[in-house]
């Protein structure tokens, strides 16, 4: 099984060498998974449906579907906030500088 998982860690390795733009593809899902399994995870905790939710943004019921759908990344900062609130929590979005720049060139 491990050498199973070492040849897909290098195909996948060779493929993002090959095709740059793959990264920053698969980068963007997984930044539209997170938001989708937090906004779930937290409509969920608090108890709401999609619809009650969708009432409390002002919204409609597939709208949040969409935005909990995990490859969908049409979402505005406006929209996210308004989820936020109806949550009851607090939108954080952050610029991480890549690991290469040193503290001294920010």
């Amino acid at each position: 099984m491990k050498k199973v998982k070492d040849d897909l860690d290098k195909t996948i390795e060779k493929a993002l060498k090959r095709n740059p733009s793959l990264k920053e593809g698969l980068e963007r899902a997984g930044q539209a998974w997170d938001i989708a399994f937090q906004i779930i995870n937290l409509r969920e905790k608090a108890g709401l449906t999609q619809k009650e939710l969708a009432e409390l943004v002002g919204t409609k019921q597939s709208n949040i579907a969409r935005i909990e759908s995990a490859d969908y990344t049409g979402y505005t900062l406006k929209t996210l906030e308004k989820i936020a609130k109806a949550l009851r929590a607090r939108l954080e979005i952050r610029v991480i500088p890549p690991a290469s720049y040193s503290s001294s060139r920010l």
